[in-house]
């Protein structure tokens, strides 16, 4: 479950000294320069190009600069490059103060292509609302919810993802983990604003799934190690602590933050037998319901009596679609995979995972879990067919290689030291984040969710979020935004729309004095 998380949605990177940050304006350097390492195989290569784009009523020009960052150990050894595609707006004569935002997917192990391609950038991915898009020839059009009209946008890609990879004396393996994908993240920013005069620019972070959980702890690490002070960090699809949403044995807390997911599921998919008339109201009704009468059953575990669990079974029914039957045989915990091949076993569908909008038929109907994720099949190859043809054709670059959507091979290094001391039985970084918060009194949090999204559900999350360990005033600094979509959101042409409305307002909330 750990590596499954989306996005979409990482021994040794250090990051390097913070320079001092100018405070006078300056003439931004020309985008991206890229020094080659001389006679060196493992060297930076960069494509620059430009385009224009039209957004709310006005004419963008912006160039694109695509290409490889050189990490290195504080020696200066070469470990790795790091993609990256970074959009400029080219007619602002003082770019030190422009909103520059770094973008990232998850996995751990997802290219950054998603958010890429199909909610910020420039250039965006075609595909069928919440179905299968067909094969090939693919659509990339100009995307008219792209972020340039608020910020400048850097899209970097995970050691082992895109065109990134190690090099010198560095392995891919060495940077998959928590706190070392982390560094590989902030020294390519510290990097960046060296490299093109932006120390003094507003800054953020933007990523989804594993990438919210990046963002905790690159967050915290910027601000500590490099005192790199951020404005902003937007986390879509969020999950900062992993054991809401890993189901294991003994533990019913997640039995108790799915269930106002499967709710709004099983409304999407109309299998209530009382149908409310909104899913707000559903939703309002299910998340009492999880934190009392249901969270009270599966806390007093074998002492619950036939009685009582007959009594829940009833309600759970109620909100879940599932038949008395069945959650009574459950023991009333119905894991994921058994919830998305059960909802609708009887029309010969299982339910996706990212978004549980999308099914599939199966092939075997008694099965007990879902088989595979219909989600991935729906739009897993425009993405990766588009976003080689973009690099190539658009951008210039990489026409020698295949992009990797997602990392190969190789564990990942969960285990490390929580922030305030010793280690954690499961992966969280809400410590991270709230020292984040603590550190720097003026950083705001937004937190877009899905209500269909099943890998990173939305009641884990404000779970997550109650539980921060921090004052008021901390708490009003962060913002809750919902979308009747999944895990992606900006796939619906609506919640694309929203998400651009809601993100631009939060960094125009974060840069106002």
């Amino acid at each position: 479950m750990r590596h499954l998380l989306l996005a979409a949605i990482f021994v040794f990177a250090a990051g390097v000294a913070a320079p001092v940050q100018p405070v006078a304006a300056q003439a931004p350097p020309p985008a991206q320069p890229a020094p080659p390492a001389q006679g060196s195989e493992a060297s930076e290569s960069w494509s620059v190009t430009d385009h224009t784009i039209r957004v709310g009523g006005q004419t963008i020009p912006y160039k694109a600069s695509a290409g490889t960052t050189m990490l290195t150990t504080p020696e200066g050894e070469s470990t790795g490059l790091l993609y990256s595609v970074a959009y400029t707006r080219s007619d602002v004569k003082d770019l030190s103060t422009r909103p520059v935002s770094f973008v990232y997917n998850g996995g751990p192990g997802s290219a950054s292509m998603w958010l890429h391609m199909g909610a910020f950038g420039p250039r965006r991915v075609v595909t069928v609302n919440g179905e299968f898009t067909p094969p090939a020839p693919y659509g990339i059009v100009d995307n008219t919810e792209t972020l340039l009209d608020k910020t400048d946008l850097v899209f970097i890609d995970a050691m082992g993802t895109g065109y990134s990879r190690a090099a010198g004396k560095g392995k891919e393996a060495d940077f998959f983990g928590v706190d070392e994908d982390a560094a590989a993240f902030a020294q390519f920013i510290v990097t960046y604003l060296s490299r093109n005069g932006r120390w003094n620019s507003p800054k953020f972070l933007i990523g989804e799934s594993y990438g919210t959980f990046r963002s905790a702890v690159l967050a915290n690490l910027l601000q500590q190690r490099h005192n790199v002070h951020l404005n902003g960090v937007n986390l879509i699809s969020s999950v900062l602590d992993l054991s809401t949403i890993t189901f294991a044995d003994g533990d019913d807390r997640v039995y108790v933050h799915y269930l106002p997911s499967y709710a709004a599921v099983a409304y999407y998919f109309k299998v209530l037998a009382n149908r409310p008339a909104s899913l707000e109201v559903l939703l309002e009704d299910a998340r009492r319901f999880a934190a009392t009468e249901y969270a009270a059953a599966l806390f007093k575990g074998d002492e619950l009596t036939p009685a009582e669990k007959a009594a829940v079974a009833k309600k759970l029914s109620a909100f879940t679609g599932l038949g008395e039957d069945y959650l009574m045989r459950a023991n009333l915990r119905v894991k994921l995979g058994q919830f998305n091949a059960e909802l609708m076993r009887s029309r010969g569908l299982t339910a996706g995972r990212i978004d549980a909008r999308f099914t599939s038929s199966t092939f075997n109907l008694l099965t007990e879990n879902a088989e595979s994720d219909p989600f991935n099949a729906a739009v897993g190859g425009a993405y990766t067919a588009a976003v080689n043809h973009y690099n190539h054709e658009e951008l210039k670059f990489g026409r020698d290689r295949v992009y990797r959507n997602t990392r190969l091979g190789g564990g990942w290094n969960w285990t490390r030291a929580a922030a305030g001391g010793g280690f954690p039985p499961a992966p969280n970084v809400q410590r991270d984040l709230a020292q984040a918060m603590i550190t720097n009194p003026k950083l705001l949090v937004q937190v877009e969710n899905g209500y269909y999204d099943m890998a990173t559900p939305f009641a884990p999350t404000e779970f997550t979020f109650r539980h921060l360990g921090v004052s008021e005033d901390i708490q009003k600094r962060i913002t809750m935004k919902y979308y009747p979509s999944g895990h992606m959101m900006y796939l619906q042409d609506a919640d694309r729309v929203a998400l651009h409305k809601n993100v631009a307002e939060f960094i125009d909330r974060a840069t106002k004095k």
